[in-house]
């Protein structure tokens, strides 16, 4: 069997030993849900409901707000009981649901959908399905691309070190989600799909074996970082690569992730909105390390208290140690793309102060994207933006490559987002 995988990247520690044995598990919805209008890319949804309204579980509560947007249903059913604008942990200001569970989850789901091509995106649409992988792309849009579609790409790498949550779906629900890339691809007007999974993940990739035929298919791949990145993952499959500031659908590829597709099956098939999703909860200060399918609006607090985590964590993370985002509290609350809760102990951290750059050329030696992130580095710190241009700060993906392999800790995809958000200031 050939292994397939991309150029350059890193092999950082991968961690996933802590949460890789534990079964997916339910955890129990508590009895305030705060479900945020802004869980994907594009505008937030707007509200359908108010204060003292009665919601049943699926129930629509926010509209998608325009093309570019997503609707949002309630993970329970309950009363709302508030709507307020707080701060995500990305910083920026969104409104929130507040619902009050009354834990006796009445249903309502939309019916079963018909499996052809436009009933199948309005069903995606429909349920407020986003790519999961980390993104938040609305899928409705993603699968209705100016270009033709030749081949989906499915996404079952789970590079991030510590994060287990797909690989776990993979090996125990395989079968729902090879219904789900079938329907992705109908909808999608693909003739094939490939499923790509790593070579670390080789139960998970023996049970898609046991469900895949005819025009799909299962490959492995490397275990290496960033091999779930898009570019990478399209690479690594078929050797073709995306032209700078060109989509995948440009050249014939869409990419999508597993637990979309495990989403979309279970849309499609059980009218079940997106209301919860598998999230890992790992590190050092977690005494039960867990992949619990949590309902959207439930805060990381109870997924930290359910995992019995200690207090001393000096770091919490939502999502990957790479790409993730460190957070200064967990009363947060999980979204549509959460994927994990990391909470991690002086050990597992580098708490090492930058010094100047030593001009080594490790971090244009990994780079994925083949970019000098030192050069950026040194133009920011010289307040030169313009010449940062020409070094492509656009194309960088902020996998954080760059910043593990320095050896002087430089801050260097702190310094690719800044440069990115200068030039499009200087352009506006």
């Amino acid at each position: 069997m050939k292994i397939k995988s991309f150029r350059y990247g890193i092999h950082p520690e991968e961690r996933k030993d802590i949460s890789k044995s534990m079964a997916i598990e339910a955890l129990a919805p508590g009895s305030l849900l705060k479900v945020p209008l802004n869980q994907h890319i594009g505008r937030p949804a707007k509200a359908v409901v108010a204060p003292g309204d009665a919601v049943k579980e699926g129930q629509l509560i926010a509209e998608a707000d325009g093309f570019v947007s997503a609707n949002i249903h309630s993970p329970v059913s309950g009363t709302v009981i508030k709507r307020e604008t707080l701060r995500n942990y990305l910083g920026t200001k969104t409104e929130c649901i507040f619902i009050e569970n009354d834990f006796k989850y009445v249903k309502d789901y939309l019916p079963p959908a018909e499996k052809e091509r436009s009933a199948l995106i309005k069903r995606a649409r429909e349920a407020g399905i986003v790519g999961m992988g980390g993104a938040g792309f609305p899928l409705d849009v993603k699968l209705s691309p100016k270009g033709e579609i030749r081949t989906l790409l499915i996404n079952g790498s789970e590079c991030e070190p510590y994060i287990t949550a797909d690989y776990r779906l993979m090996a125990e629900r395989a079968e729902k989600i090879v219904r789900g890339v079938e329907y992705l691809k109908i909808a999608a007007g693909a003739e094939n799909a490939v499923i790509g999974v790593e070579a670390n993940k080789a139960d998970a990739y023996a049970e898609l074996m046991k469900y895949v035929s005819g025009d799909i298919t299962v490959e492995m791949l490397k275990t290496k970082y960033p091999q779930g990145g898009e570019k990478q993952l399209i690479y690594a499959l078929t050797k073709k690569k995306v032209p700078a500031g060109k989509l995948p659908a440009d050249i014939g590829y869409l990419v999508s992730n597993v637990a979309t597709a495990y989403a979309m099956a279970e849309a499609v098939e059980e009218g079940k909105p997106l209301i919860e999703r598998i999230v890992t909860v790992s590190g050092l200060a977690v005494k039960k390390p867990a992949n619990y399918s949590v309902r959207i609006g439930t805060s990381f607090r109870e997924l930290k208290e359910a995992s019995e985590a200690e207090d001393d964590f000096v770091k919490a993370i939502a999502g990957g140690p790479m790409m993730g985002v460190a957070l200064h509290s967990v009363d947060f609350p999980v979204t549509k793309t959460s994927g994990a809760l990391l909470l991690l102990t002086e050990e597992e951290i580098r708490s090492i102060e930058p010094t100047p750059c030593l001009n080594c050329g490790r971090c244009a030696n990994v780079c994925p994207m083949s970019l000098l992130p030192m050069k950026t580095d040194a133009l920011i710190l010289a307040d030169k933006i313009d010449e940062c241009r020409a070094y492509h700060p656009e194309l960088c993906i902020e996998c954080g490559c760059c910043a593990y392999v320095c050896p002087a800790k430089r801050p260097l995809v702190q310094s690719q987002r800044l440069a990115k958000k200068l030039i499009r200031e200087r352009g506006k």
